[in-house]
């Protein structure tokens, strides 16, 4: 026998043996892998590929628009594009709340939480529906200003358009990347190369970090293309990745599912060994301080080796601050049921996109505040779409210490609920941004909540009387130190006269796109003169802001740090230098769409205050 055939039988089986690891549920053909291969795989062609626009968005966290209009929503991700291959500043497209760090850096900046894992860096997401389910062959991103903000996309098992729901849910990860800086502002169509998946799908979600930006981030469409049948790949693969391999090895032992996760917070079998090694010699407090810089799963794995560690890894002083959102697809009733016994000491808790779509139920979630919610001082549960009336009564009797609560974009709490907050006095922090939160619920949260020092009320469409809101936090909130009031609609001089006498720690304010202020009525130099603690004030979009009002500021809010007043007509280039000039900590400046500041004025004052990020946007 030739030399030649030994050889070529080992490198058949290596060959497989690197299949059987890249892909173990793989067949003749088949491979789910990780990420895609990306040298020499091909698709048989025995598909047609379907190309389909998003037919609906069915949810998102954040948007910088109005709940009852288009301009700049979420909602224009639906269907063609409207502004693509265009570049520029646009009303027709998807705008999130935030971008940059400039959110991090006001008095209303929450502490993050620790032990989040570097992997998990979402600060936005939106989800979309199609109109048919497909096997994901490409997903593009049609960008058109200031690219660069998506990091993660994800599919979804459950059809939104199906009449059964699905006994179990799953999310898969398509495509994954840290954020990165983009040069330029100019519009692109982003097309990752995403992963290949075993089911079809119609949910798309998009998920996004800003903090790289030097603006908003516009989004114009998703196309999604896919076939019908689950395709299969040639086995012309010339390399692979060894890498990839040891992942795959990782993810078959460990799982990243969500009946993994439960399995590992519940193992209960541990190895015998006759001693824990150098472990035996250190003393409790350093091995629990060792281990406090693991991540929740990393835990749950460390619990497996033996007796000792299981000890500290569910010693309920590991889960003092427990964030759950970068597991937000994997949690479900079972995952609390699990935690329950390693929480009844947890002060900071997490629990923000979790739940949705049946994973989380009503009474899953108040039996495990029922056992956990005692120490609790904060909690986050941003999007929670689970949440009802029920939530919140639990909430109030289980947790008489909470201090923050934030309940951002859970649009689907009915108003009466939101009566039930007025009995946690002891609130320090409320947000309620895009909440249907009512005017009768409000008055009588502030009026038992005295200690509250941050409050978000952004987007709050439901409130009739913004001036009765502003009178009685004047009153009642005298320690208010930030104060979202983002598209309230109705509030006037009146009710700012009310808020600025009575709330004069105010070092935080969002005035922006609140249009029945006028700065005729002395307005903005009222707030100037009796708020001097002010380091961010937001105006944006109010065409009447003039030098009157910017010379105020200069002259009484010198620790002024963020300043926008994007829109206005009446502002110049004089007054603006004053401003500079006295406000030595300005560190951003908003000018967008300001008629007589352009880009020459922009150029003049960057060069004479180069530590200010003075914003010019535009529009081609």
């Amino acid at each position: 026998m030739s030399p030649v055939f030994p050889m070529l039988t080992v490198l058949s089986m290596f060959y497989y043996m690197c299949l059987r690891r890249r892909a173990r549920t793989a067949t003749r053909g088949e491979m789910n892998s990780r990420r895609a291969i990306e040298s020499n795989t091909r698709a048989l062609p025995i598909n047609v590929e379907i190309v389909q626009y998003a037919k609906e968005v069915l949810d998102f966290s954040s948007h910088y628009g109005s709940e009852n209009s288009m301009s700049y929503t979420m909602w224009n991700l639906a269907g063609i594009p409207n502004v693509y291959p265009s570049s520029g500043d646009f009303t027709q497209t998807a705008v999130f709340r935030t971008y940059g760090t400039w959110w991090d850096h006001c008095p209303s900046a929450r502490l993050p939480f620790k032990r989040t894992p570097p992997t998990f860096c979402s600060q936005d997401y939106v989800e979309l529906a199609f109109e048919e389910p497909v096997y994901p062959t490409a997903v593009h991103i049609l960008e058109t200003y200031h690219p660069g903000a998506v990091v993660r996309i994800l599919a979804c098992s459950a059809n939104p358009y199906s009449q059964n729901p699905p006994a179990e849910v799953r999310w898969e990860i398509l495509w994954s990347e840290a954020p990165t800086k983009v040069n330029g502002p100019q519009a692109r169509q982003f097309t990752p190369c995403i992963k290949q998946i075993n089911f079809p799908t119609n949910l798309i979600r998009l998920e996004v970090n800003s903090s790289l930006l030097d603006y908003y981030t516009e989004l114009d469409a998703v196309v999604l293309h896919g076939v019908k049948e689950r395709p299969v790949l040639s086995l012309k693969t010339s390399m692979i990745d060894m890498n990839d391999i040891d992942e795959d090895e990782d993810e078959e032992k460990y799982g990243c599912g969500m009946d993994n996760l439960n399995k590992q917070l519940s193992i209960v079998t541990l190895r015998e060994w006759p001693t824990n090694g150098y472990f035996d010699k250190l003393p409790y407090e350093l091995i629990q301080l060792i281990l406090s810089h693991l991540t929740v799963p990393d835990l749950c794995r460390l619990a497996q080796t033996c007796k000792l560690l299981y000890q500290h890894c569910c010693d309920p002083l590991q889960y003092i601050h427990l964030s759950l959102q970068p597991y937000w697809a994997r949690i479900n009733d079972t995952s609390l049921e699990y935690l329950q016994s390693r929480c009844t000491l947890v002060q900071w808790l997490n629990l923000s996109w979790t739940g949705n779509r049946g994973a989380i139920s009503v009474s899953g979630f108040s039996r495990f505040l029922k056992v956990c919610g005692s120490e609790l001082v904060r909690l986050e549960l941003s999007c929670g779409h689970f949440l009802n009336e029920t939530c919140l009564e639990v909430i109030t009797e289980m947790c008489p210490n909470l201090q923050e609560l934030n309940l951002s974009s859970c649009d689907k709490i009915p108003p009466q609920a939101f009566n039930h907050i007025a009995k946690v006095g002891s609130l320090k922090r409320l947000i309620l941004y895009r909440t249907k939160v009512e005017q009768t619920a409000l008055l009588s949260i502030l009026n038992f909540c005295s200690e509250l020092q941050h409050l978000s009320l952004g987007s709050c469409v439901m409130i009739e009387d913004y001036d009765l809101i502003a009178s009685m936090m004047g009153a009642k909130c005298k320690k208010l130190r930030s104060l979202d009031l983002w598209r309230c609609k109705n509030i006037t001089e009146s009710g700012i006269a009310e808020l600025a006498s009575g709330c004069q720690l105010l070092e935080e304010l969002d005035l922006g796109w609140c249009p029945t202020l006028q700065s005729s009525t002395g307005c903005f130099t009222n707030l100037a003169r009796k708020l001097p603690n002010l380091q961010k004030l937001f105006l944006t979009a109010n065409r009447s802001v003039c030098d009157t009002d910017i010379e105020e500021l200069a002259a009484n809010c010198t620790r002024l740090r963020q300043l926008d007043i994007l829109g206005t007509r009446m502002v110049s280039p004089a007054s603006l230098r004053k401003l500079l000039e006295s406000c030595k900590d300005l560190s951003l400046l908003d000018v967008s769409f300001c008629s007589q500041i352009d880009n020459r004025v922009v150029l003049e004052l960057n060069a004479n205050f180069p530590n200010v990020f003075i914003k010019k946007s535009f529009t081609q």
